[in-house]
């Protein structure tokens, strides 16, 4: 297994034409109420033109007490960005993101500032088998570098701080030269019932010329000392997973173990981004970080597990549809 710096490190390669987008983003929930952040570093490249390439600056932050969703985005050129390959060291415009600590602000539509600092993690979750992180397949790659971390300091939301002390969530990082076509993807730093669990799925389908794969479903569970990876490629085409807006229900099994799963918010619990995608275009991500999850695992000989929060999981589907119903905003 790779140490933690070695996927924390950037894959951009300045001045390559092949399109290339990349973003580190952490997240967490309030310990108890119905409240989130989720602030994103991004490196985007369209394909043929790396001279139009930039830095992006995304944050969200949900109360769903006043059922309110603030969100902020800026686009920084990318002389005034800095990544390094060998650690964790991000800078864009005047943000920053380093081992352990994130500052900066994002304009448009709202204005959101952060001031943080998180500790903790436990081991790297590799979503994927971890030989594809060196092919060419598939093209878009995901990494949880510190699954389990607790955040302190602040932030302002159009001049209103709200104190973050002792938030739970996660560091995460995702690149490629094209986002996945569709998916709903989502993760749980910690159940209500297991504090010490974590979850992160996903159900994607690809577009092959006019063609689209079946739902392909990968999952990987930790609770306590285990960890189960469903995450192959032919256990994905085996796997169940479906959504519609906005309930996402996913299946897998394997050597004994099986995990079903349902994702699933209100609608006023989204918010719409867009996505440059390297290719050309744009996809819209419903973006929810305030989810229910209600997870069964069945293990051979062992009574089933039943685990559940009401708020703390991050729920994403991206798509091309405009019949959602969710505002886009930036």
């Amino acid at each position: 297994m790779r140490d933690v710096s070695s996927w924390q490190g950037a894959r951009y390669q300045p001045g390559l034409s092949t399109g290339h987008y990349e973003s580190w983003f952490l997240r967490a929930n309030h310990p108890v109420r119905k409240q989130a952040f989720w602030i994103r570093y991004t490196i985007f490249s369209p394909k043929d033109h790396p001279e139009k390439t930039i830095g992006e600056l995304w944050a969200v932050y949900s109360d769903g007490e006043t059922g309110r969703i603030h969100a902020a985005k800026s686009e920084v050129p990318v002389r005034d960005c800095s990544f390094s390959a060998g650690t964790l060291a991000v800078k864009i415009g005047n943000a920053f993101l380093q081992p352990g600590v994130l500052q900066g602000e994002a304009r448009g539509p709202q204005k959101i500032c952060w001031n943080l600092t998180y500790d903790g993690g436990g081991a790297p979750l590799v979503f994927l088998p971890e030989n594809l992180y060196s092919t060419a397949l598939p093209k878009a790659k995901a990494v949880t570098p510190r699954p389990f971390v607790r955040f302190a300091g602040s932030l302002d939301i159009n001049g209103e701080t709200v104190d973050v002390t002792d938030w739970i969530g996660s560091e995460n990082h995702n690149w490629g030269s094209k986002h996945t076509d569709t998916y709903a993807w989502g993760q749980v730093a910690g159940f209500d019932n297991a504090p010490d669990a974590f979850l992160e799925a996903a159900t994607a389908k690809l577009k092959v010329g006019p063609l689209w794969t079946p739902p392909l479903t990968v999952m990987v569970l930790r609770v306590g000392d285990e960890e189960y990876r469903l995450n192959t490629l032919a256990r994905s085409f085996l796997a169940k997973g479906r959504w519609h807006y906005f309930d996402w229900t996913f299946a897998a099994a394997h050597e004994g173990v099986r995990i079903t799963g349902r994702m699933h918010a209100a609608r006023e619990d989204f918010v719409g981004l867009t996505y440059y995608n390297p290719p050309g275009g744009s996809h819209t991500c419903l973006n929810s970080k305030v989810a229910a999850c209600e997870i069964r695992l069945e293990r051979k000989n062992r009574p089933v597990f039943t685990l559940r929060t009401a708020h703390r999981a991050a729920f994403e589907i991206l798509t091309d549809d405009q019949d959602h119903g969710v505002p886009v905003v930036a």
